[in-house]
């Protein structure tokens, strides 16, 4: 794994224990998991604005003869 940074954050309870029961993992691990579902949606969202910007072309032909 990469280089680790500790942190200390302050989050509402509830908040996470919902987001361990959604895990099944410990609080280290769900707090990775969310980071990673941070980056991304990030990263989808920044895909979505090329949405009609970029040409592609399948050869579905081609395709299948593989």
């Amino acid at each position: 794994m990469a280089a680790s940074q500790k942190i200390t954050v302050d989050v509402p309870a509830s908040l996470l224990q919902r987001a361990q029961a959604a895990t099944g993992e410990g609080v280290t691990a769900t707090v990775r998991e969310g980071l990673r579902l941070l980056a991304a949606r990030r990263a989808q969202r920044e895909l979505t604005h090329l949405r009609g910007k970029v040409k592609f072309t399948l050869d579905i032909e081609g395709l299948r003869k593989d």
